[in-house]
């Protein structure tokens, strides 16, 4: 079986207060809200997901807010960068946003592109890159308008343990392009327009330690059901174990980890996020899944209160 990925669905990571996760990624980045609700496995903790106006796979960042939980550090088996796209001609407009919110940024170019480097109030490594791939967002908010807004993913760059074992993943069983290298970093490409540049760094850099400020899991797109299924039996054909499916109400995820140590998963792009509420009121309430709804009024209890506010 072969099989070519469409590139990245969603990436998810642990941060701290819900306050600070929402006032920086829709308050000062000018994403969208599209879907709050708990962690499936923990449901005394959000599960917050921003993206474009639709919340369309490829612009997916979700969150785990544990205000009180442990610092991570960023190494070896993990994300260490997500990479945003905007329009061309935008970054002169994202160094003096970032400033005026007092958020340090360096410059830098890689692969012939110009980079935004910083970091989120709780450690997450982000930039931002100039294309003209991807369809414009239509989100507006907080002075961010959709001529300069993000699309979405511009891509990630991975940090392995092993990084010929992960480009071996990448290359041979997940198909990716390789474009070729520079200096520390090999890039590849996928078919689709966004979320489709990985630079996975060729040295090691010490192991990770998973916590607030660190990647979880990336996740890959799957067409639909079948393909997903198609991808698992991919996958463990290849040597890899594989979990069972999981429904995720807004997508169906299977999820394996690499040689290099980085969790992957592997998410279907349906049903997607206005399921259970219209397009227009997405994120607006706390939506549950069934077997939690019973317990709404305790659940409520325990979340810390949040809100959706511009910062200008």
């Amino acid at each position: 079986m072969s099989k070519k990925t469409m590139g990245i669905h969603h990436i998810t990571a642990i941060v701290g207060h819900p306050q600070e996760n929402v006032d920086f990624y829709a308050g000062v980045l000018g994403l969208r809200l599209v879907k709050q609700t708990v962690n499936f496995d923990d449901p005394g903790t959000y599960h917050f997901y921003f993206g474009n106006e639709g919340g369309k796979p490829g612009t997916i960042i979700t969150f785990f807010p544990w205000p009180d939980a442990y610092r991570g550090s960023i190494g070896d088996g993990q994300v260490g960068v997500t990479s945003y796209v905007v329009p061309k001609g935008a970054l002169p407009f994202w160094e003096k946003r970032l400033e005026k919110f007092n958020v340090p940024f360096t410059k830098l170019k890689r692969f012939g592109e110009n980079y935004l480097e910083f970091d989120d109030p709780h450690g997450l490594h982000l930039e931002l890159v100039e294309r003209e791939e991807g369809e414009i967002n239509n989100w507006t908010f907080g002075g961010v308008t959709p001529e300069v807004a993000i699309k979405g993913f511009g891509g990630a760059t991975l940090l392995s343990s092993q990084p010929d074992r992960t480009a071996e993943l990448l290359e041979k069983i997940m198909d990716l392009e390789k474009v070729g290298t520079e200096g520390d970093f090999i890039r590849y490409r996928s078919t689709a327009d966004i979320g489709n540049i990985i630079d996975l760094k060729l040295t090691p850099i010490g192991r990770g330690k998973m916590g607030v400020g660190t990647v979880h899991h990336i996740a890959w797109r799957a067409a639909d059901d079948q393909d997903q299924l198609n991808w698992k039996k991919h996958i463990e054909g290849n040597g890899y174990g594989v979990t069972p499916v999981r429904d995720r109400n807004y997508f169906n995820a299977i999820y394996f980890r690499e040689h290099g140590e980085i969790l992957f998963e592997i998410a279907t792009d349906p049903p997607g996020f206005s399921h259970d509420e219209s397009q227009e009121t997405m994120g607006s309430e706390l939506k549950l899944p069934h077997q939690y709804e019973p317990h709404r009024g305790k659940i409520q209890q325990v979340l810390l209160p949040f809100e959706v506010r511009e910062l200008d």
